[in-house]
């Protein structure tokens, strides 16, 4: 029994690795599409307003298709969904950078958002169900991996515009490379399968309020987080006269201090606790936010987007976290939270260039900076409470199923 037990434990700790893996892959495809996104505006011959509105599109996208993934799950296996859902997400890459106009931006978008929110939440369901099965936190280094993905993505972005490559051409070849290290990676993850007697779960159904209280910490986190990552080269470019290598390298900056900030995240919130971390980086995310709008230079306003980044990076996990301890159904609750705040990274660049077109980008982040303050005066939502307690094998619809 006690081999079996280490056994077991062995295999949920090797899932561990395999999903955090994931979600450095699925991290690489939306830094390399950020930092690409001002030679698809010039490729699609599209203004900012234009742009913004095609920035809604994987909102739009994601929308529809994030409901469906539970059921994808429930039907064929968390492991086999994942891997699906995964391939689709990065071969999607290739999509935007082929659009020749506005309208195509929007379709390559739309299936963009489609596949990125789905396999969005199914990585998180699973890494929700590992951490519960191994009794500690993972939630924040697993976010972290996501930001060292878009940071190893954008790192290459940077190179390939400094270069002046073809985006079609580079996005190709990381699109190809990608879905090959996801379906590898997602051979080890937990293969979570419903009971057979469990129904499937609804496609839609509304998220308790709880999880409406908490999202809406979560929103002004990530809309910060989409709009500095979408919108950050276009700034710098735009407003500051920077050059294309340099606009691209400040969404490399960003993602860098996203990425430490999650890396470390689950021991500074078990040192000084989920509210005073959220408060203080709240904080620092809205002095980010200051110094980008006020902003001489590139090198001021790039200081600004690092600490953005730094300030909003933990409050993600932590919101799931919370709305796993808020109520008497915490898959219900953490899926929709998940949804509000994946929403708002989609809707947030269009909200911007939306702004940007009506005023000027210096104006949409001042909208930034007013939600980053937000995170001051909400952060006490994210308190501590009861966790809920690892099963030896539950499902990710809540009910009892057994692990691969």
């Amino acid at each position: 029994m006690a081999a079996q037990t280490v056994t077991s434990t062995d295999h949920v700790r090797r899932a561990r690795f395999a999903i955090a893996a994931v979600f450095c892959v699925h991290g690489a495809v939306t830094g390399s599409f950020a930092t690409r996104i001002p030679w698809i505006q010039e490729h699609a011959g599209v203004g900012a307003g234009q742009l913004g509105l095609a920035l809604a599109f994987p909102a739009l996208g994601a929308s529809v298709a994030m409901p469906l993934a539970g059921a994808v799950s429930h039907r064929f296996g968390a492991r086999t969904a994942l891997r699906g859902l995964l391939a689709l997400w990065t071969l999607a890459l290739t999509l935007p950078s082929l659009a020749p106009n506005i309208w195509g931006l929007c379709g390559a978008l739309f299936v963009y958002g489609a596949t990125a929110g789905m396999s969005d939440v199914s990585m998180n369901a699973l890494g929700v169900e590992t951490e519960t099965l191994l009794g500690r936190s993972i939630m924040s280094s697993l976010h972290g991996m996501w930001s060292v993905g878009a940071l190893l993505g954008s790192a290459a972005g940077t190179v390939a515009a400094h270069l002046g490559a073809d985006a079609r051409i580079h996005h190709l070849i990381v699109a190809l490379a990608l879905t090959a290290l996801g379906l590898v990676f997602c051979q080890g993850v937990l293969d979570v399968r419903s009971a057979p007697e469990a129904e499937a779960p609804p496609r839609f159904s509304l998220p308790p309020r709880s999880a409406l209280v908490i999202g809406a910490v979560g929103f002004c986190a990530v809309f910060a987080e989409g709009a500095s990552l979408d919108w950050s080269a276009v700034y710098l470019r735009d407003e500051l006269g920077g050059s294309a290598g340099l606009a691209a390298a400040s969404t490399t900056a960003f993602a860098l201090t996203m990425a430490i900030a999650r890396l470390a995240g689950d021991r500074v919130v078990d040192r000084f606790g989920a509210v005073r971390t959220v408060r203080v980086g709240g904080a620092a995310a809205t002095f980010g936010g200051i110094l980008v709008v006020t902003a001489p230079h590139t090198a001021v306003a790039m200081a600004g987007f690092g600490l953005i980044g730094l300030g909003v990076a933990v409050v993600v996990p932590l919101a799931f976290a919370a709305a796993g301890r808020s109520g008497p159904n915490p898959s219900q609750a953490i899926a929709g939270v998940a949804t509000i705040t994946y929403t708002s990274g989609l809707i947030a660049p269009s909200a911007i260039g939306g702004i940007a077109d009506a005023t000027s980008l210096v104006l949409s982040f001042c909208l930034v900076t007013l939600l980053t303050l937000g995170l001051v005066l909400g952060a006490g939502i994210l308190g501590p409470g009861g966790r809920r307690k690892a099963s030896p094998a539950s499902g990710t619809d809540g009910k009892p199923g057994p692990v691969g």
